[in-house]
C-alpha cells in the first residue's frame, strides 16, 4: 500500500486522537496531558523517545534498518486563551482554551506519520526526528527544544526539515501551499509607557499630558513605515493595545501602548528594532516627557530553503494531484517559531487547507477566531504527506537502475536540496 493509502485506513484513529486533544487544550510550555495523550499514541513503535526538561515536549527518533540522513518533522501542540464558539460536533470542555490554530491537527498528523513511517523503517535509509513542541503561541518553544538538543537528537543534524499547518479559511480543503524565500513574518512586540505630570483636564498647561504625546507615536509608526522601508520590503506596525486615564477630566500621569511589529526579512528586521525605539524617545524629548521603550524581539523570518519548497511542490503534485498544490504569490504576514528550525536547517514550512466542505473559504473564521473550525478529513493527508517527505528525503524511492535498491538523493526539478 502507499502511504497515502495507508494514511486513509487510519482515518477513524486519527480523528479520535484529534477529538481527544482539541477537548482538553492546554496552554504555553507545560502540556502534561497533550503530552500524555502522545505517548499514548507512540506507545509500541521502535522510537527513541526523549522528554522535555523546561517544557512538556516530546522528541522521538526511529532509525532506519540502513544508514543514512536524517530528517526532521514538527508538530506543535499548544492552544489559544480563547472561548471557543465553534459550533464544532467536538468542542473545546476547558473554559477559555481552545484549539484555535489547529495544533491539535499537527500533533495528530505528526503521530500518524510516525506510524506510517515505523512500519516501513526496514526499508527506511536514515533517521527521523519527531519534534513534539509546546509553547509555539509566543513562548518560544522551539528555540528551547533546539537548546535541549532537538537537532541533534539522532546524533547528526537534519539535512532538512519540514513543517506542516492547517489553515481554517482562504485556501480550499486540502489544498497545499508554499514558497520558496521568506514564508512567514517575523514578529516583535513594542511596549510604550510615556511618563508626564498629572493635573485637572481644564489646565492642561499646569501638566505633562502624555496622551497627546503618545498618540502622536502612534501616528508617526505608520508615518515612518510609509517614508522609511521599501514598500516591496514591508514592514507591519499595529497597536492592538492603548491605556490612559480613568475618567474625562483628570490628566493622567502616563499612558502606555502595545503594538505588534512585522518585517520579512532580516534588514528590515534590523532596522525596525532601532527606529521605532529612536522615533518614539524623540517625540517624548520633543515634549519634555518620559518615555521607556521596549522593544521585544520574538520570532525571526521563517524563510524556506529554494529547494526543498520546490521539492515540497514536487511531492505534492505527484502524490495527490497538480490541483492540490498553489505556490504562494507573497508570504503569510503571520509569524512562527519553526523560524528558529529554519535558521539552523534547510526547511519548508507548508500550510494545508483544513475549511469544513460546508463552510465557504472565503467568508469562513480565521485561525485564532473562536469560530475557527478545522475539518478532520484532512489528518490522513497531512500524516501521509508528512512521511512522504522524509521517505524521499531519505532515499526510500525505489531507483531502477539499482535493481531493486534505493536512491540517495533527491530529484527535485534537476536540483538537489541542500
Amino acid at each position: 500500500m502507499s502511504l497515502r493509502e495507508s494514511a486513509a485506513d487510519m482515518r477513524d484513529e486519527l480523528t479520535r486522537l484529534r477529538h481527544a486533544l482539541h477537548r482538553q487544550p492546554e496552554l504555553g510550555l507545560d502540556l502534561p496531558r497533550t503530552q500524555e495523550k502522545v505517548l499514548a499514541a507512540l506507545a509500541g513503535l521502535p522510537l527513541e523517545i526523549r522528554l522535555g526538561e523546561r517544557l512538556s515536549s516530546v522528541t522521538a527518533v526511529l532509525r532506519g534498518a540502513r544508514p543514512g540522513p536524517t530528517v526532521l518533522l514538527r508538530g506543535d501542540m499548544d492552544a489559544l486563551p480563547v472561548s471557543e464558539h465553534s459550533g464544532a460536533e467536538v468542542t473545546s470542555q476547558v473554559e477559555g482554551r481552545m484549539h484555535a490554530c489547529g495544533h491539535d491537527l499537527h500533533t495528530t498528523m505528526l503521530t500518524g506519520a510516525a506510524h506510517l513511517l515505523a512500519a516501513r523503517r526496514d526499508q527506511l535509509a536514515g533517521n527521523v526526528i519527531f519534534m513534539f513542541q509546546p509553547g509555539e503561541e509566543g513562548q518560544g518553544g522551539a528555540k528551547i527544544m533546539i537548546d535541549e538538543g532537538v537537532l541533534d537528537a539522532a546524533g547528526e543534524r537534519p539535512v532538512a526539515a519540514y513543517a506542516l499547518h492547517v489553515i481554517s479559511a482562504v485556501l480550499p480543503r486540502g489544498v497545499f501551499i508554499t514558497k520558496g524565500g521568506p514564508m512567514m513574518a517575523a514578529a516583535d512586540k513594542l511596549v510604550v509607557t510615556v511618563r508626564g505630570a498629572g493635573g485637572h483636564g481644564s489646565a492642561p498647561h499646569r501638566a505633562k499630558d502624555p496622551i497627546p504625546v503618545a498618540c502622536e507615536m502612534v501616528t508617526a509608526l505608520q508615518t515612518m513605515v510609509t517614508r522609511g522601508f521599501d514598500v516591496f520590503d514591508p514592514v507591519v506596525v499595529t497597536v492592538g493595545s492603548f491605556h490612559a486615564g480613568t475618567v474625562d477630566n483628570v490628566i493622567p500621569e502616563e499612558a502606555r501602548f502595545e503594538a505588534t511589529i512585522r518585517s520579512f526579512s532580516k534588514p528590515a528586521h534590523r532596522r525596525i528594532q532601532e527606529r521605532a525605539v529612536t522615533l518614539v524617545k524623540g517625540i517624548a524629548a520633543a515634549y519634555g516627557l518620559d518615555v521607556q521603550a521596549d522593544y521585544q524581539v520574538n520570532y525571526p523570518v521563517t524563510v524556506n530553503n529554494g529547494a526543498e519548497a520546490e521539492f515540497v511542490g514536487t511531492t505534492v503534485r505527484e502524490v495527490y494531484g497538480e490541483q492540490r498544490f498553489i505556490e504562494a504569490p507573497q508570504p503569510f504576514t503571520g509569524s512562527e517559531d519553526f523560524s528558529f528550525v529554519a535558521d539552523q536547517v534547510p526547511s519548508a514550512f507548508v500550510a494545508l487547507g483544513a475549511c469544513p466542505p460546508d463552510a465557504d473559504p472565503g467568508k469562513a473564521a480565521y485561525n485564532h477566531a473562536p469560530g475557527a473550525r478545522f475539518d478532520d478529513a484532512v489528518l490522513p493527508d497531512g500524516a501521509a504527506l508528512y512521511a512522504e517527505l522524509a521517505v524521499r528525503r531519505l532515499g526510500l524511492t525505489p531507483d531502477p537502475a539499482l535493481k531493486g535498491g534505493h536512491r540517495n538523493t533527491v530529484e527535485t526539478g534537476g536540483r538537489r536540496p541542500t
